[in-house]
């Protein structure tokens, strides 16, 4: 998976590189038990810096995407808390539609635009 990143943007850079992992392991290109890139190699693919990529690898270990084995470094380790996402994917959601309904985007288009992103997934 290539993975980058964009200087211009608002969204700060360790969540670039985060989302980009998270879609990586949401689309297979990154599967349970392989390594990621060390944080240097990381850095320097993007063209970011180390502590950068080691803030991402650290927000993805607390929420369970990646566990830190000695010898490999990061790896995709996908042991998270389903009650516990849940809750958060809950509260995301309801500021997320309550915006839609400020907007006036219908029930019906939410389920369209969800069934058209979830096949990505699938």
């Amino acid at each position: 998976m290539i993975i980058e990143v964009d200087f211009n943007s608002d969204e700060a850079l360790y969540m670039q590189l985060y989302n980009q992992i998270i879609m990586g392991i949401a689309t297979s290109q990154f599967r349970e038990g392989d390594s990621l890139p060390s944080v240097r190699q990381m850095a320097d693919s993007v063209g970011i810096n180390m502590h950068t990529v080691n803030k991402a690898y650290t927000v993805l270990k607390e929420e369970g995407y990646v566990k830190v084995d000695r010898r490999r470094g990061a790896v995709i380790a996908i042991d998270i808390d389903r009650i516990r996402t849940l809750a958060e994917l809950t509260k995301e959601l309801q500021v997320i539609l309550a915006k839609s309904c400020c907007k006036n985007i219908s029930k019906e288009e939410i389920h369209e635009l969800i069934e058209e992103i979830y096949e990505d997934y699938t």
